[in-house]
């Protein structure tokens, strides 16, 4: 049963993750791509709390609309945490929902890698981050960034990652009412998949936080085709550039549906939602230096 004195823990966050570039650049024999990318963390997420069991028992304590229980990443990241380990201990998890699915913030992958970063602690399992990061790769191609806890130039699958230092930014993102699923975009046979590699050397500079050279997304274009929702969202952020200055390109980010622009200040970016038709939905956010769990692992001893 639940330890009734249990409490919940205080709340961790899971934050979105803007792609900045996405390069489509071949494919596995198994079938799988291979990317190049830049992520972004951003403070805007997802909000969980646990509660330790001692009956080994894991468990989602609160209905998410489209989500169910057993295909909850958070649930997965739990079980397989718990396996690896070895532990006795179960956990309760409550999960607030702020991301949009399908929206390409990497919403689920955020949650499970807070999953698994809170339990590590919580759970006084003590794993290093290292092991975190290989064995997070069978939740999903996206959890190893956010274990990893740094912005990160990103080859492979997605799990080749190179820290990256990004200057400051503003983000106006906008949330089209779509979700598009990953799967069916990448297997989709009008996809580009020979975009030409380049170097982590290309993208040492950053101005407001995009990248100067390359800073594209290779499914762009077709799932603008195939959902016009998050092709007039694009269009109509990109012609805020005629009004704002101190505005990046409109880009997709992941496999959609989300669409966004960088800003060099919050005003800036708050003076364009402003200007944000009332049947279209979007929110501000700041780049982060970096995952706000990166050092958390750090302190799993000590408790």
């Amino acid at each position: 049963m639940t330890d009734c004195l249990a409490p919940f823990s205080a709340p961790y966050p899971a934050p979105a993750k803007l792609n900045l570039m996405l390069r489509v650049v071949g494919r596995r024999s198994d079938g799988y791509h291979l990317l190049q990318t830049v992520f972004r963390f951003i403070d805007y997420g997802d909000t969980l709390r646990f509660r330790v069991r001692s009956d080994g028992v894991i468990a989602r304590v609160n209905e998410v609309a489209g989500v169910p229980h057993e295909n909850d990443l958070c649930v997965r990241a739990a079980r397989l945490l718990q396996e690896i380990s070895g532990t006795p201990l179960g956990v309760d998890i409550a999960l607030e929902k702020r991301l949009p699915l399908g929206g390409g913030l990497g919403g689920g992958s955020s949650d499970a890698a807070t999953t698994l970063l809170a339990l590590n602690q919580l759970w006084k399992t003590a794993l290093p981050r290292s092991q975190l990061i290989d064995f997070s790769l069978k939740i999903g191609a996206d959890v190893p960034v956010f274990v990893f806890g740094e912005n990160a130039f990103a080859e492979g699958i997605g799990e080749q990652l190179q820290a990256l230092q990004l200057a400051p930014a503003w983000y106006l993102v906008l949330c089209p009412p779509v979700a598009v699923p990953t799967a069916a975009v990448f297997s989709h046979p009008d996809l580009k998949r020979d975009s030409q590699k380049v170097t982590i050397q290309g993208f040492s500079k950053a101005v407001g936080g995009v990248i100067v050279a390359d800073a594209v997304n290779d499914l762009q274009a077709l799932v603008a085709t195939l959902y016009p929702e998050v092709a007039r969202y694009l269009a109509w952020l990109s012609r805020q550039r005629a009004v704002s200055a101190a505005m990046s390109e409109a880009l997709m980010t992941g496999s959609g549906a989300c669409v966004f622009a960088s800003f060099d200040s919050e005003a800036a970016a708050r003076t364009v939602l402003a200007r944000l038709p009332a049947d279209m939905q979007g929110f501000v956010a700041q780049g982060l230096a970096h995952h706000p769990l990166r050092d958390l692992d750090c302190q799993a001893n000590r408790l």
